[in-house]
Protein backbone atom coordinates (compact mmCIF):
# COMPACT_ATOMS: atom_id res chain seq x y z
CA UNK A 1 0.00 0.00 0.00
CA UNK A 2 1.61 3.79 -0.93
CA UNK A 3 0.61 5.46 2.17
CA UNK A 4 1.80 3.35 4.57
CA UNK A 5 5.25 4.09 3.56
CA UNK A 6 5.07 7.69 4.02
CA UNK A 7 4.59 9.43 7.91
CA UNK A 8 1.22 11.37 8.13
CA UNK A 9 -0.31 13.81 8.47
CA UNK A 10 1.30 16.71 5.96
CA UNK A 11 1.10 20.16 6.79
CA UNK A 12 -0.06 22.90 4.36
CA UNK A 13 -0.43 26.28 5.16
CA UNK A 14 -3.90 26.35 6.04
CA UNK A 15 -4.53 21.97 5.78
CA UNK A 16 -3.79 18.60 6.99
CA UNK A 17 -3.10 15.65 4.17
CA UNK A 18 -3.44 12.51 5.66
CA UNK A 19 -4.96 8.96 4.77
CA UNK A 20 -8.97 8.59 5.04
CA UNK A 21 -10.12 6.81 8.23
CA UNK A 22 -13.41 5.10 7.95
CA UNK A 23 -14.67 7.69 10.65
CA UNK A 24 -14.15 10.02 7.72
CA UNK A 25 -16.74 8.35 5.47
CA UNK A 26 -19.66 9.99 5.91
CA UNK A 27 -17.65 13.36 5.61
CA UNK A 28 -16.01 12.48 2.52
CA UNK A 29 -19.61 11.27 0.84
CA UNK A 30 -21.16 14.36 2.06
CA UNK A 31 -18.97 16.24 -0.42
CA UNK A 32 -19.03 13.68 -3.12
CA UNK A 33 -22.73 13.70 -3.31
CA UNK A 34 -23.43 17.03 -3.61
CA UNK A 35 -24.90 17.43 -7.23
CA UNK A 36 -22.53 20.18 -8.14
CA UNK A 37 -19.75 18.23 -7.33
CA UNK A 38 -20.85 14.90 -8.70
CA UNK A 39 -21.09 16.69 -11.66
CA UNK A 40 -18.24 16.24 -12.56
CA UNK A 41 -16.63 12.99 -10.74
CA UNK A 42 -16.95 9.38 -12.34
CA UNK A 43 -19.87 8.38 -10.58
CA UNK A 44 -22.93 10.42 -8.22
CA UNK A 45 -23.38 8.48 -4.92
CA UNK A 46 -26.96 8.20 -4.05
CA UNK A 47 -26.71 5.76 -1.15
CA UNK A 48 -24.49 5.76 1.37
CA UNK A 49 -24.34 2.18 2.20
CA UNK A 50 -23.67 1.63 -1.99
CA UNK A 51 -20.74 4.04 -1.53
CA UNK A 52 -19.25 2.26 0.96
CA UNK A 53 -19.83 -1.14 -1.06
CA UNK A 54 -18.02 0.33 -4.49
CA UNK A 55 -15.21 1.50 -2.36
CA UNK A 56 -14.56 -1.64 -0.51
CA UNK A 57 -14.79 -3.66 -3.70
CA UNK A 58 -12.66 -1.25 -6.49
CA UNK A 59 -10.37 -0.45 -3.18
CA UNK A 60 -10.58 3.00 -3.68
CA UNK A 61 -10.37 4.19 0.21
CA UNK A 62 -6.92 2.41 -0.13
CA UNK A 63 -6.17 5.62 -2.41
CA UNK A 64 -7.71 8.39 -0.43
CA UNK A 65 -6.51 10.91 1.48
CA UNK A 66 -8.48 13.73 3.23
CA UNK A 67 -8.07 17.41 3.28
CA UNK A 68 -8.98 18.61 6.67
CA UNK A 69 -8.83 22.38 8.27
CA UNK A 70 -6.48 22.86 10.76
CA UNK A 71 -7.68 24.52 13.87
CA UNK A 72 -9.81 22.63 17.04
CA UNK A 73 -12.45 21.43 14.51
CA UNK A 74 -10.07 19.44 12.00
CA UNK A 75 -12.99 19.85 9.86
CA UNK A 76 -12.73 17.21 6.62
CA UNK A 77 -13.73 19.70 4.04
CA UNK A 78 -12.61 16.74 0.88
CA UNK A 79 -10.36 14.02 -0.46
CA UNK A 80 -7.33 13.52 -2.72
CA UNK A 81 -6.97 10.31 -4.68
CA UNK A 82 -3.60 9.31 -5.22
CA UNK A 83 -2.79 6.20 -7.64
CA UNK A 84 0.54 4.76 -8.32
CA UNK A 85 1.07 2.68 -11.53
CA UNK A 86 3.43 1.43 -13.74
CA UNK A 87 4.73 3.50 -16.19
CA UNK A 88 4.93 1.62 -19.70
CA UNK A 89 8.55 -0.32 -20.67
CA UNK A 90 9.72 -3.48 -22.58
CA UNK A 91 10.07 -6.38 -21.14
CA UNK A 92 13.54 -6.23 -20.50
CA UNK A 93 13.10 -3.15 -18.62
CA UNK A 94 10.13 -3.40 -16.90
CA UNK A 95 11.13 -3.32 -13.45
CA UNK A 96 12.62 -0.06 -14.04
CA UNK A 97 8.59 1.49 -14.73
CA UNK A 98 7.56 0.20 -11.66
CA UNK A 99 5.45 2.68 -9.87
CA UNK A 100 6.95 5.09 -11.82
CA UNK A 101 3.43 7.16 -12.29
CA UNK A 102 0.79 8.31 -10.53
CA UNK A 103 -2.28 9.63 -11.10
CA UNK A 104 -3.94 12.08 -8.80
CA UNK A 105 -7.23 13.45 -8.21
CA UNK A 106 -9.59 15.83 -5.97
CA UNK A 107 -13.14 16.74 -4.70
CA UNK A 108 -13.90 19.72 -2.46
CA UNK A 109 -16.95 20.58 -0.23
CA UNK A 110 -19.10 23.32 -1.85
CA UNK A 111 -19.11 25.54 1.18
CA UNK A 112 -15.37 25.46 0.98
CA UNK A 113 -14.62 26.26 -3.14
CA UNK A 114 -12.79 29.31 -4.28
CA UNK A 115 -10.17 29.33 -1.56
CA UNK A 116 -7.33 27.78 -3.10
CA UNK A 117 -7.57 24.80 -0.81
CA UNK A 118 -7.49 22.30 -3.45
CA UNK A 119 -4.68 24.17 -5.01
CA UNK A 120 -2.76 23.96 -2.43
CA UNK A 121 -3.41 20.07 -1.13
CA UNK A 122 -2.30 19.07 -4.84
CA UNK A 123 0.44 21.10 -4.64
CA UNK A 124 1.74 19.16 -1.49
CA UNK A 125 0.66 16.16 -3.77
CA UNK A 126 2.46 16.11 -6.83
CA UNK A 127 5.52 16.90 -4.24
CA UNK A 128 4.96 14.09 -2.04
CA UNK A 129 4.62 11.80 -5.69
CA UNK A 130 8.37 13.72 -6.59
CA UNK A 131 10.31 13.87 -3.59
CA UNK A 132 8.67 11.09 -1.11
CA UNK A 133 7.23 8.36 -3.85
CA UNK A 134 10.12 9.04 -6.52
CA UNK A 135 7.48 9.26 -8.87
CA UNK A 136 8.42 10.46 -12.45
CA UNK A 137 5.25 11.51 -13.65
CA UNK A 138 2.36 12.98 -12.41
CA UNK A 139 -1.05 12.68 -14.47
CA UNK A 140 -4.37 13.98 -13.83
CA UNK A 141 -7.83 13.69 -16.13
CA UNK A 142 -10.49 15.40 -16.10
CA UNK A 143 -13.68 16.16 -18.51
CA UNK A 144 -12.78 19.27 -20.51
CA UNK A 145 -15.75 20.95 -19.77
CA UNK A 146 -14.30 21.24 -15.76
CA UNK A 147 -13.00 24.39 -16.46
CA UNK A 148 -11.78 24.77 -11.97
CA UNK A 149 -9.92 21.41 -11.98
CA UNK A 150 -8.23 22.34 -15.62
CA UNK A 151 -7.26 25.70 -14.01
CA UNK A 152 -5.69 23.55 -10.75
CA UNK A 153 -3.80 21.45 -13.37
CA UNK A 154 -2.13 24.34 -14.87
CA UNK A 155 -1.47 26.01 -11.59
CA UNK A 156 0.28 22.93 -10.82
CA UNK A 157 2.36 23.33 -13.83
CA UNK A 158 1.08 20.42 -15.60
CA UNK A 159 0.62 20.33 -18.99
CA UNK A 160 -2.56 18.89 -21.04
CA UNK A 161 -1.00 16.18 -22.67
CA UNK A 162 -3.84 14.67 -24.71
CA UNK A 163 -7.67 16.41 -25.96
CA UNK A 164 -9.74 13.65 -26.87
CA UNK A 165 -12.93 14.68 -28.86
CA UNK A 166 -16.16 13.30 -27.18
CA UNK A 167 -14.71 9.80 -25.69
CA UNK A 168 -16.29 10.84 -22.26
CA UNK A 169 -19.37 10.27 -21.62
CA UNK A 170 -21.12 12.42 -18.79
CA UNK A 171 -24.39 11.69 -17.44
CA UNK A 172 -26.34 14.47 -17.90
CA UNK A 173 -23.96 16.40 -21.08
CA UNK A 174 -23.99 13.30 -23.35
CA UNK A 175 -20.35 12.79 -25.50
CA UNK A 176 -18.00 15.37 -24.41
CA UNK A 177 -14.31 16.03 -25.00
CA UNK A 178 -11.65 14.64 -22.09
CA UNK A 179 -8.44 15.76 -21.07
CA UNK A 180 -5.52 13.86 -19.44
CA UNK A 181 -2.78 17.04 -18.13
CA UNK A 182 0.70 15.68 -16.95
CA UNK A 183 4.06 17.16 -15.53
CA UNK A 184 7.04 15.07 -15.32
CA UNK A 185 9.52 15.10 -12.34
CA UNK A 186 11.98 17.01 -14.08
CA UNK A 187 9.98 20.01 -15.01
CA UNK A 188 8.43 19.72 -11.54
CA UNK A 189 12.09 20.56 -9.94
CA UNK A 190 12.83 22.82 -12.61
CA UNK A 191 10.06 25.60 -11.62
CA UNK A 192 10.61 25.16 -8.08
CA UNK A 193 14.47 25.65 -7.89
CA UNK A 194 13.83 28.56 -9.98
Amino acid sequence: MTFERLSWPRRTDRLLIRPARTTDLPAVFAVRSDPGVAEWMPDHPTSYDDWLIRLGRTGAIDRMLVMELEGPDRTVIGDLYLHLTDGWAQAEVREGGHQAEAEIGWALSPDHQGRGYVSEAAAELVRICVEDLGVRRVTAQAFADNGPSLRIMEKLGMVCESHTRRESLHRRLGWIDGVVYAVLADDWRATRDG
